[in-house]
């Protein structure tokens, strides 16, 4: 509950950012991505980790 509150609060922030070609977004989000086939095109198939976490999943939704 808290993880997704943070998401969508992070979203309405990165919403009022002028649009500019690229947005930095540092910090450790504590996320694993993996070769999942919805973020192939992202990631590609060079990652060690078969299967992301939630929260990898959550923040490359979120960079997508």
């Amino acid at each position: 509950m808290i993880k997704r509150q943070i998401c969508e609060k992070l979203e309405q922030v990165f919403d009022h950012f002028l649009k500019y070609h690229m947005n930095i977004l540092l910090g450790d989000f504590n996320g694993k991505v993996g070769r999942e086939n919805i973020f192939k095109l992202t990631v590609g198939n060079e990652n060690l980790r078969r299967n992301g976490s939630d929260d990898g999943v959550r923040i490359m939704n979120f960079a997508t």
